[in-house]
């Protein structure tokens, strides 16, 4: 799907994704041709920094199925710390490191090239303030991250975990020590916030 405009050529079509805010600001994005990916549009993105606010300067992110790293690139242009991008479809890799590139913010960012759960358990140890995932859609993939977010203690203190997914898409108020404590419908999506905690706690 392209948001905005589209442009065909032999080698990619790019749709014109752009930075909402911070010093990237109206840049535009790319993503490859015939990439099967979904990115997040920008109503739903400006929808979720707009929740998170104050959270994003100075954190570390970890966008999870990162796509075009619209996301992720969207956090750097608001002032985060760092951002890991975890991708393993090697078009989109290529597509994230050109945007870095194109924005000027590839030093604090780091791209990953490997499934997300070989990823998740060689971060054990590391802790994020901000935990995104987009998987696919209707591959089942939101639960399981979620269960490994948990499990291999990702979250730093205060930290939380937003998963985009359908709004077809049912999720569990509790996922291990993950607490559910807010669901933002924009359209067609929904974006589950979690954070750690005791069931029935607000944020």
């Amino acid at each position: 799907m392209c948001y905005n405009i589209c442009i065909e050529n032999r080698e990619e079509r790019i749709a014109i994704l752009r930075v909402i805010a911070g010093i990237a600001k109206k840049s535009r994005l790319k993503i490859p041709r015939g990439w099967s990916g979904r990115p997040t549009a920008d109503r739903v993105k400006e929808s979720l920094f707009n929740i998170l606010g104050s959270r994003i300067p100075g954190s570390h992110f970890l966008d999870l199925y990162a796509g075009t790293g619209n996301v992720g690139i969207e956090a750097l242009s608001r002032g985060a710390a760092r951002v890991v991008f975890v991708e393993r479809d090697k078009r989109a890799v290529k597509i994230i490191r050109d945007n870095l590139v194109h924005v000027g913010l590839v030093e604090r960012a780091e791209v990953l090239a490997q499934d997300v759960f070989l990823v998740l358990r060689r971060l054990s140890g590391q802790q994020f303030d901000v935990v995104f995932l987009d998987p696919p859609y209707g591959q089942g993939l939101e639960l399981p991250t979620l269960e490994a977010i948990d499990r291999y203690g990702l979250l730093a203190r205060g930290g939380i975990v937003v998963a985009e997914s359908s709004k077809r898409q049912a999720f569990p108020g509790q996922v291990g020590r993950l607490v559910q404590y807010r669901q933002h419908l924009v359209g067609d999506t929904v974006l589950s916030f979690y954070q750690p905690g005791i069931a029935g706690e607000g944020d």
